[in-house]
């Protein structure tokens, strides 16, 4: 078991808005400290629900009265790992809290056989589409952790077999492009006055001797140079369709990305309050707005591993107070071309949720390799 210490870009401040203690002296809480501040956590990642001194001094493994309980409360507020929601209450972890907990105490496992198996055989079946994968993989994760799955994947990793002109008008075609998985995507293009069809074959010809077995972004990079070579085979007419072509379905990192999310409904589950039911609408509407959630998962493309955003950490999900567990994959040539994770309330069992996704994403970046 070793502690789990992800990496995240945030200022994260207390309730109150005060930047609290510095990272160097939170490491100098003594046991006692930890062990309360720890149960405090625990006991909101099972429940939802604030914890007071009475119950705590129940909870510790060491003995403890409810007086010396409530006074090292008191210095975990002041130092803005704990808050009080209500006048006379329990005590909650704040999101710095969360972050210093998830950073510096939170011991993380192997993940059970059982799990890496279910994980296994529902994403590794074969004969699939690999969007289909990624599907059950956004949906499996789901499913397993009562949250939100996601995947984020550029459709520029896909592989292509298949491309073909069809003129709808004198001056529009249709371009049906159509990869090794089995995916097939239409776009489309404006076609230069007076083209003829002879034209559009050519291009066609043109654009699968070059592409066959090809990622999108390969295909640009080698067409570009073909284009160069035989400008003097080629009629300029041909060279504008081939152009046109290319340009429909290579550029634009927004179009080129796919985002997945599956199991909305698990984040109804458990309601506390209605405040809780306000929480999860904004998180729907946020969930809705997909280029904010694009840019979000993106940002776990900078890194190697799990990468773990508490409520305000990320802009998206500042006012739903939700948190993500997000993960990138790699190719076989071990380029990270996707993210997966799921996203759900702050209080989700991290500890549990952080190998499950990192091994769905292994095993995610081995079918992609294989």
């Amino acid at each position: 078991m070793t502690a789990f210490l992800p990496d995240h870009e945030s200022d994260v401040v207390s309730q109150d808005g005060q930047i609290p203690a510095s990272g160097s002296s939170l490491m100098q809480l003594n046991e006692r400290s930890r062990e309360i501040f720890r149960s405090i956590v625990e006991s909101y990642l099972a429940t939802g629900e604030p914890v007071g001194s009475r119950n705590l001094s129940r909870l510790l493994p060491m003995t403890l009265s409810p007086a010396s309980v409530r006074n090292v409360m008191q210095d975990l507020e002041q130092a803005g790992l704990i808050y009080a929601p209500h006048t006379s209450a329990g005590r909650l972890p704040t999101e710095f809290g969360l972050r210093f907990f998830v950073d510096a105490l939170m011991q993380i496992g192997d993940l059970p056989e059982d799990e890496r198996r279910t994980i296994e055989a529902q994403v590794a079946a074969a004969g699939r589409s690999f969007e289909t994968v990624l599907t059950d993989a956004s949906t499996m994760l789901s499913g397993l952790t009562r949250a939100a799955g996601v995947v984020l994947t550029a459709k520029a990793n896909v592989r292509l077999k298949h491309i073909e002109f069809v003129r709808l008008e004198p001056t529009r075609a249709l371009v049906v492009l159509v990869a090794e998985d089995g995916q097939v995507e239409n776009r489309i293009v404006a076609l230069p006055p007076g083209l003829p069809s002879s034209a559009l074959i050519e291009a066609s010809n043109f654009l699968n001797r070059h592409i066959a077995g090809q990622t999108l972004t390969d295909a640009k990079v080698a067409l570009e140079a073909a284009l160069v070579t035989s400008r003097a085979e080629i009629d300029q007419l041909t060279q504008k369709i081939i152009s046109a072509g290319l340009a429909s379905w290579s550029g634009g990192d927004g179009d080129e990305r796919k985002l997945i999310v599956r199991g909305h409904a698990h984040l109804l589950d458990d309601l506390k309050a209605l405040e809780d039911l306000e929480r999860v609408r904004q998180l729907f509407d946020e969930l809705e707005t997909q280029r904010g959630l694009v840019d979000l998962l993106g940002r776990a493309e900078k890194a190697d591993g799990v990468r773990i955003f508490i409520g305000s950490e990320n802009k998206l999900f500042s006012l739903s107070g939700s948190s993500t567990v997000i993960a990138p994959y790699h190719d076989a040539a071990g380029r990270i071309v996707g993210v997966l994770g799921v996203i759900g309330p702050t209080r989700l069992n991290y500890a549990r949720i952080v190998p499950m996704v990192d091994y769905t994403a292994r095993v995610v970046g081995r079918l992609l390799g294989g």
